[in-house]
C-alpha cells in the first residue's frame, strides 16, 4: 500500500472523518487518497491560519479531533496559531505537515523549516524516518493527542514517501489512559477541608468539560452547598442563568462581587484549571488559604497558589470519589446555600451592567449581546472570537452546556470565531452554529467567509461592528500620548453586508435589539449561511474598566 493511503486508513480507523487543510503540490498525494475514501472528507479552507483553528472548533465542541494537512513551511508556520491555541486549551487535532524530502533537508528546498521549529507549540512533534513505520508513527500520534491532558500533535511525513508502494507495518493497540484512580489518602484530606468550610466554593476549569464530569461537578457542588465560578474554558461546563449553581466567569472584567465569593469563601475547590495568568490577573485574585487543587498536570500544582491538597488525577474520577467521601462526613455548609450565594453574584454582576443596556444604535456590546441571546437557541453551539466584545461576554452571555459555547482561552488569539464555527457546524451538521467576532476578529480570517460558501455550512455569523481597535485604542488614549480611536477606521468603514453578499452569503443588518432578535432568529432558522452586521459603540467603556468602579 502506498503511504498517503495508509496515513490516510489510519485515520479513518480511529474515527477521524474530516481533514481541513491547504492543498499544495505537496499534500496532492493525501488528497487523492482522501477521493478514495467515503469515510473522509477534505474541507477546503482560504488560509493555513484558519485549518488548524477549525480543526481545533470541531474537537472543542465534539470532543472528537480532527485532521489537519499543510504543505511545508509557510504552511505549517500559518497553522502554528492555532496549534498553540489548542495545546493550551488540551485540544485534540492531528497535523499533518508533508516535510522536506530527507535527501535534501538542510540544503534550503523549498519551504524548507527544520522540524524541531514546530517543538513548543504541539503536545508531541514526530517525524516519519522510514516510510514502511509511516502507519505505526501515525498511530502513536493519535493516541498521544488523545491521552489526557490532550492536546495537537504534528505528524511530520516527508513528500517522497507519500507516494511509495512499500509495505507498511501494522500498528498495536495504544492505550489512551494516562492517569487511573486517585489517591485515598489525598481524597480524604480534600474532603475533610472541603467538610469542615461553611462558605465553599468551586474554581471549575476546561479540565470538567475534557472528562465530561459536568454532572459529577454538579453533584459535589450541590453537596458541598457550594457555588461554582467557571474559567474561561469552563464557561459552559454547568449552564449559567438562574436557578444555577455557576456565579459567574473569572477573568480581569469580573465584577468585584465574584473576586469577593472568593476571597471571602473559607475553603476552595479547583478542578480541571491550571489556573492560568490570564484569569487570575497574573495570580493577584485572592482565593482561599484553605485550597484543594485537582489537574491532571502535576506541574500545575503550586502554579500561583499553594494547594493544601493537590490531586493529580482526571476530574470525573476525583468528583466522583470526593462525592463518596463527603457522604461519610457532616458538611458544615447549607446545603440550599449554593444557588442563593451564586443568584446574588449574578445578580449584582447584572445590576452593574444596567446603564449600559440601551435600545438606539450605536448599541453597546451588553445590550448587543443580551439581544443575541434571547434570539439563540439554548441548545445552539455559539463559536466566540476574542476580542472586546468576548470580554463583555464572559459576564453577559450565558452558556448552556459543556460543549455548547467556544471560546479560546489563555492564548485568546483573534480571528478564531469563524474557522471554529465552521468545524463545530461540521462536527455537529444538524445542529444550530451561530459565530459571534467582531469586525477585527472577523477581518482577520474573513476569507473563509468564501470557504463556508464553497463547503456549504449553513452557520450564521453575527458581526459587531465598531470599527476599532477598540481595547488597543482605549488602552491608547488612556495611557498613552496618542489620539482617541488612534486605531480605528471609521474613514474608512467597511461594508459588511456588501462584503459579505460578493462573498455568495445572504447579509442583514440590525441595529436595535428588536431587530437582532428578529432577523438573528430569521437567519438561524434559514438553511443557509447567513451574516448579520450589527453596529456597536466604539466609544463604550471597556469591560474591565467598567465592572472595576
Amino acid at each position: 500500500m502506498d503511504v498517503s493511503r495508509g496515513v490516510i486508513e489510519r485515520l479513518v480507523d480511529n474515527g477521524i472523518d474530516t481533514v481541513f487543510g491547504v492543498p499544495g503540490a505537496q499534500t496532492l498525494p493525501l488528497n487523492e487518497a482522501i477521493e478514495t475514501r467515503d469515510a473522509i472528507r477534505f474541507v477546503m479552507a482560504r488560509h493555513e491560519t484558519a485549518v488548524t483553528h477549525q480543526a481545533w472548533g470541531y474537537a472543542e465542541t465534539s470532543g472528537r479531533p480532527a485532521a489537519t494537512a499543510v504543505v511545508p513551511g509557510p504552511g505549517d508556520m500559518n497553522a502554528m496559531n492555532g496549534l498553540k491555541n489548542a495545546l493550551n486549551d488540551c485540544t485534540p487535532l492531528i497535523h499533518i505537515a508533508v516535510e522536506t524530502d530527507p535527501e535534501i533537508r538542510g540544503g534550503d528546498g523549498i519551504h524548507e523549516t527544520p522540524p524541531e521549529t514546530y517543538d513548543t507549540v504541539v503536545k508531541d512533534n514526530v517525524l516519519v524516518e522510514r516510510p514502511e513505520s509511516a502507519a505505526v508513527v501515525l498511530e502513536e500520534a493519535i493516541a498521544a493527542a488523545e491521552t489526557p491532558p490532550k492536546g495537537p500533535v504534528r505528524v511530520g511525513v516527508p513528500k517522497n514517501f507519500l507516494t511509495m508502494d512499500v509495505p507498511l507495518a501494522t500498528p498495536g493497540t495504544y492505550s489512551r489512559e494516562s492517569i487511573t484512580g486517585v489517591a485515598d489518602r489525598d481524597i480524604a484530606a480534600a474532603a475533610d477541608t472541603l467538610a469542615a468550610a461553611a462558605e465553599p466554593v468551586i474554581v471549575a476549569g476546561g479540565g470538567i468539560r475534557a472528562a465530561g464530569a459536568s454532572e459529577e461537578l454538579r453533584r459535589v457542588a450541590d453537596r458541598l452547598g457550594a457555588p461554582v465560578v467557571t474559567t474561561y474554558k469552563g464557561k459552559g461546563v454547568l449552564p449559567d442563568g438562574s436557578g444555577g449553581y455557576v456565579a459567574g466567569t473569572l477573568a480581569g472584567s469580573s465584577a468585584p462581587e465574584l473576586f469577593a465569593c472568593l476571597a471571602d469563601a473559607d475553603a476552595a475547590l479547583a478542578v480541571g484549571t491550571d489556573f492560568d495568568a490570564v484569569a487570575t490577573r497574573a495570580w493577584s485574585v485572592d482565593l482561599p488559604d484553605a485550597l484543594v487543587h485537582v489537574t491532571l498536570e502535576p506541574a500545575d500544582l503550586g502554579t500561583g497558589y499553594e494547594p493544601t491538597v493537590g490531586i493529580v488525577a482526571d476530574s470525573a474520577a476525583a468528583l466522583s470519589a470526593l462525592e463518596s467521601a463527603l457522604d461519610d462526613r457532616a458538611v458544615a455548609a447549607d446545603d440550599s446555600d449554593a444557588v442563593e450565594r451564586a443568584s446574588a453574584v449574578r445578580g449584582a454582576t447584572s445590576d452593574r451592567l444596567a446603564d449600559l443596556r440601551t435600545e438606539s444604535a450605536p448599541l453597546t456590546s451588553v445590550s448587543a449581546l443580551e439581544a443575541v441571546r434571547e434570539a439563540v437557541p439554548r441548545e445552539a453551539i455559539v463559536a466566540v472570537d476574542a476580542g472586546g466584545f468576548r470580554v463583555w461576554g464572559l459576564n453577559t452571555f450565558e452558556a448552556a452546556g459543556p460543549r455548547s459555547y467556544v471560546n479560546p482561552g489563555s492564548w485568546a488569539t483573534m480571528g478564531t470565531g469563524l474557522p471554529s464555527g465552521i468545524g463545530a457546524q461540521l462536527a455537529h451538521p444538524d445542529d444550530d452554529v451561530v459565530v459571534l467576532t467582531g469586525d477585527g476578529g472577523l477581518m482577520m480570517c474573513v476569507h473563509e467567509l468564501h470557504t463556508v460558501v464553497t463547503e456549504d455550512v449553513p452557520l450564521t455569523v453575527v458581526v459587531f461592528v465598531n470599527e476599532d481597535y477598540a481595547i488597543i485604542s482605549d488602552d491608547a488614549d488612556r495611557n498613552y500620548d496618542l489620539e482617541t480611536g488612534e486605531y480605528g477606521w471609521a474613514d474608512a468603514p467597511i461594508d459588511f453586508v456588501t462584503l459579505a453578499e460578493s462573498l455568495g452569503l445572504r447579509a442583514e443588518r440590525a441595529a436595535t435589539p428588536a431587530e437582532i432578535r428578529s432577523r438573528l432568529a430569521a437567519a438561524i432558522d434559514a438553511d443557509e449561511p447567513v451574516v448579520l452586521a450589527v453596529p456597536t459603540d466604539p466609544r463604550e467603556p471597556q469591560a474591565s474598566d467598567w465592572m472595576r468602579d
